[in-house]
C-alpha cells in the first residue's frame, strides 16, 4: 500500500500533531480540528486518523482508516464499508485500564464501601462481614482481546470467570465460553455480567427485557457500547431486583442527557465514558506501528473485520 497523505482529526489532533512532528515522517500530513475538515481535506487523504468519522467524511481516495479509539461503530454501525479501505483500530492499554475499573466496582461492592459510609453518616456501629472475591462468579460478555485483559485480571484474584461470545470458542484467562444462545445457566447463577461488547446489528439491545429476567439480584457493568443496552429495561430490572446494581460508563447517547432516569437511580453509578481512556502517546504509537506494518506488508493485530463490525 502506497500512503503520501495523512489526514489526522479528532479531539487529540493537536497533541499528536506534537509528537508527530518530532517524528519527522516523509509523509504529507494534515492536522485539521474536526469542525474544519472539509470535502477536499478527505478527498486528499489516502488516510484518515480520527476516533470517529467527521461531517464531510466519505471513502473517496481513502486507502486506509484508523480510529484513534477501541470501537469502531461510528465508522461501521449504520453505514455500508468500502471493501476496498482497510480498517483499524487502537490497541493499546484498554484493557488494563477497563480490568482494574471493574475491579474496583467489584471490591467496592464486596468491601460494602457504600454500607460502611451510610453507618458512618448515621453514627452506626455494626460489624458487617465483607466477601471475598473469589467467592465471586464473574460472566464477561465479548472475549476479545478487552474481555481477555479483564478476564486476567480478575482471575488473578481467583475469581471464577466465565465468556459469552458468538462463537463459543475457548480463549485465555476464562474458566469456560459458551455461545450466547447457551448462557441461561451462567446467567442464573451470576454475580457480575460485564459487557465488553462493540456495536453492531446484532448486538444492538441484546441486554433487554428478556436478557435481566435472566439473573438473579446481579450486579451489572457496561464498558462496551451504550446502545446494546436497553435503559428502559434496566431501570425495569433494577425495580424488579433481578440487577442489584448498575455501573454504567457508556451510554446510547452521550453525554447522558440531564433528563436521562439514570441520573437519579440510587443503584446506578454513572462514569462519562472513562474506564479506556486514549492518551496522545499511546494513538501515536498505535498508528505507526500500524503504518510501519502495512509498508512492510505484515500481519495486523489490529485490523477490523468490517462485515462482523469489529
Amino acid at each position: 500500500m502506497n500512503i503520501e497523505n495523512i489526514l489526522v482529526t479528532g479531539h487529540l489532533y493537536k497533541e499528536m500533531e506534537k509528537i508527530l512532528t518530532q517524528k519527522n515522517l516523509s509523509k504529507n500530513i494534515r492536522f485539521v480540528a474536526e469542525e474544519e475538515v472539509s470535502q477536499e481535506d478527505v478527498l486528499w487523504a489516502d488516510v484518515y486518523v480520527s476516533f470517529y468519522p467527521t461531517e464531510h467524511f466519505e471513502f473517496g481516495n481513502l486507502k486506509w482508516v484508523h480510529s484513534t479509539g477501541a470501537g469502531v461503530d461510528k465508522y461501521l454501525y449504520g453505514r455500508e464499508w468500502d471493501e476496498s479501505v482497510l480498517l483499524t483500530r487502537t490497541v493499546c492499554s484498554f484493557g488494563q485500564r477497563i480490568g482494574e475499573y471493574c475491579l474496583s466496582y467489584l471490591l467496592r461492592d464486596m468491601q460494602m464501601h457504600d454500607t460502611f459510609a451510610q453507618m458512618k453518616a448515621q453514627r452506626q456501629w455494626k460489624p458487617e462481614e465483607p466477601k471475598l472475591l473469589d467467592s465471586q462468579r464473574i460472566v464477561i460478555y465479548g472475549t476479545g482481546e478487552i474481555g481477555q485483559e479483564i478476564a486476567r485480571v480478575l482471575s488473578t484474584f481467583r475469581i471464577k470467570v466465565s465468556g459469552v461470545s458468538r462463537s463459543g470458542e475457548s480463549v485465555p484467562f476464562f474458566d469456560q465460553v459458551v455461545k450466547t444462545e447457551n448462557a441461561a445457566f451462567l446467567l442464573k447463577e451470576a454475580d457480575w455480567v460485564i459487557s465488553t461488547l462493540p456495536l453492531t446489528k446484532q448486538t444492538y439491545k441484546i441486554f433487554n427485557d428478556a436478557f435481566f429476567d435472566q439473573l438473579n439480584n446481579s450486579g451489572f457493568i457496561n464498558v462496551g457500547r451504550g446502545a446494546t443496552v436497553d435503559e428502559l429495561a434496566l431501570l425495569e430490572a433494577l425495580q424488579k431486583k433481578t440487577v442489584r446494581q448498575a455501573v454504567l460508563d457508556v451510554f446510547e447517547t452521550e453525554p447522558l442527557p440531564e433528563t436521562s432516569p439514570l441520573w437519579k437511580h440510587p443503584d446506578i453509578t454513572i462514569t462519562p465514558h472513562i474506564s479506556a481512556v486514549t492518551t496522545p502517546e499511546e494513538a501515536v504509537e498505535c498508528f505507526l506501528d500500524t503504518l510501519a506494518k502495512i509498508e512492510n506488508d505484515e500481519p495486523l493485530y489490529n485490523q477490523v473485520k468490517t462485515k462482523q463490525g469489529y
